[in-house]
Formats: structure tokens, C-alpha cells, sequence
């Protein structure tokens, strides 16, 4: 698993047993838009906290357009997280994509 297009994860957002959403952005980004039940851990802080997340879980790791994220994915895999996908363009392809509700920015 390595990206995930907008449209694909919000299918699997509606099937039972969805992914976990992390966001690797800021807090001020994060304020700003957001996906539903989303975690925020932005990237600068998630060596430090990667011992709080299950190995085994899910993950769909995302950020404004892909690059951090992309970075996310790569320690999360370092650590031995096998189930992890970038979501491809971030939140801006998602609200371009999917939902026009979420802001631009």
C-alpha cells in the first residue's frame, strides 16, 4: 500500500472498519481543514510519539498536498508499520476530489 487517490478512500471511509486518518500537518492547518475523525500529529512530532499508534492498524496519512505525508509514511515503515497509505494530493486533492466543503488554503 503507498498512495491512495482521494476517491478510493473515501469508499473505504463508507465500508465498515475504515482506516485510521492521521494527519501529519499543523495545528493551524488542521484548524483550518480537516478530514472527519482525523488524529493530528504533525510531522516534526511523530518520532516522538509514533510508540502512542498500533503497528497493526491502518493508517491513511495525509497533509496539504502529499510531501509530508509521503515522509509519514516512509518512518511509519521504518518503525514496521505494514498498512500505511499516503492519500495522493492530500486534503487539497480531497476537497477538489471529494468534498468542496473542505477548505482550500
Amino acid at each position: 500500500m503507498t498512495d491512495l487517490k482521494p476517491t478510493a478512500l473515501k469508499a473505504r471511509m463508507d465500508k465498515p472498519n475504515p482506516p485510521i486518518l492521521l494527519d501529519v500537518r499543523e495545528r493551524w492547518e488542521y484548524d483550518r481543514a480537516k478530514l472527519p475523525d482525523a488524529t493530528l500529529i504533525p510531522l516534526a512530532q511523530l518520532e516522538e510519539k509514533v510508540d502512542t499508534l498500533d503497528p497493526k492498524a491502518e493508517y491513511v496519512v495525509y497533509c496539504h498536498h502529499g510531501g509530508r505525508s509521503e515522509s509519514a509514511v516512509q518512518l511509519l515503515r521504518s518503525k514496521g508499520f505494514e498498512k500505511v497509505a499516503n492519500l495522493e494530493g492530500g486534503i487539497d486533492a480531497w476537497s477538489l476530489e471529494v468534498d468542496a466543503t473542505v477548505a482550500r488554503y
